[in-house]
């Protein structure tokens, strides 16, 4: 018999889905059986699927160490050499602004670098993290950046974190600004909805006004900055958070992102890429609003964040706007 003592990185979920984490090798069927059969017990008494454990309970599996070993999911090593730009840390999160080019997360069998790997190592180099004993959770982030769109990512350090978290980013309570410099002059501030869709195969949307079957609603807030010489930087809010609702909805609105290969102008982003090197969509996340956090993160409701600008983008913002 093994006992497992559930910590505050386990608290609040059902029995089968910590169960199908720490066993994650073992079929479905195995573990609702395990249940069904009483080898698995909450507290020494009988559980259910659906039971839902808490911090300090106590899950007993009647299982041989065998059995349970060859279930256990092995945690791979971090093989991550990237040293995270920090700009806030404590307990609970760490924001990271994360540079163009780099990943949010892995997307392959083949490692490439990225955000998540970079903090996972940086907080087992601190001791903040040990992968052998927290066995279902692994820190995380909870917002997506495209590879090449620098800026904030929210990365949560225990599971209660990234819950309160997530549920306050589908709430639409912590605000998200970013900088962008398209073509045109943009003068006052305003607020446009639209309806977005999204064609898989090209991995590639486009914006309308009236809503198509498969289309979702996006709401973009955008405010001028300084505008000079037909370019204008932008701050935008994203109200909805869509794949590339920014650049996207500016571009159907006649503003395309300089140096966006998908949604831009050809004629413009070539003069970039002459003059400055510039092979991506000036794109930056560069602040975020937190509210709607309760529990253990209230305290960082009323609070923002801001990353600076790295590299060519600050460069090409001063040589056009001063």
């Amino acid at each position: 018999m093994r006992e497992i003592i559930i910590d505050k990185n386990e608290n609040e979920q059902r029995l089968d889905r910590f169960l199908k984490k720490y066993l994650k090798e073992a079929p479905q069927g195995f573990v609702y059986k395990m249940i069904r059969k009483k080898n698995i017990k909450v507290n020494d008494a009988k559980a259910h699927p659906e039971t839902t454990i808490y911090e300090g309970d106590r899950i007993q599996l009647y299982l041989s160490d065998e059995t349970i070993d060859k279930f256990i999911a092995k945690k791979e090593e971090i093989k991550s050499k990237l040293v995270p730009n920090i700009i806030y840390e404590d307990a609970n999160i760490i924001l990271i602004n994360k540079p163009v080019g780099i990943l949010s997360h892995g997307a392959s069998k083949e490692f490439e670098e990225n955000i998540v790997d970079s903090m996972i190592s940086y907080l087992i180099e601190k001791g903040e993290f040990i992968p052998r004993v927290q066995t279902t959770f692994t820190p995380s982030i909870c917002n997506r950046l495209d590879r090449n769109t620098s800026g904030i990512i929210i990365g949560a350090k225990n599971y209660q974190a990234l819950k309160e978290i997530n549920e306050a980013i589908k709430n639409s309570k912590i605000r998200r600004f970013y900088k962008t410099i398209v073509k045109g002059s943009v003068r006052k501030e305003f607020t446009v909805e639209g309806y977005l869709l999204k064609n898989e195969d090209k991995n590639k949307v486009t914006i309308h006004e009236e809503n198509l079957e498969g289309s979702k609603k996006i709401i973009t807030v955008v405010k001028p900055l300084k505008s000079k010489n037909g370019y204008s930087l932008l701050e935008i809010e994203l109200i909805t958070g869509r794949t590339h609702q920014i650049r996207g909805h500016l571009s159907s609105l006649g503003y395309p992102v300089i140096g966006d290969r998908k949604y831009g102008s050809k004629e413009i982003n070539k003069t970039f890429y002459e003059e400055y090197s510039l092979d991506n969509q000036w794109l930056h996340g560069y602040k975020i609003e937190f509210n709607g956090l309760c529990d253990e993160l209230k305290y960082l409701n009323g609070k923002s964040f801001t990353g600076d600008l790295m590299g060519q983008a600050a460069k090409i913002e001063r040589k056009l706007f001063g």
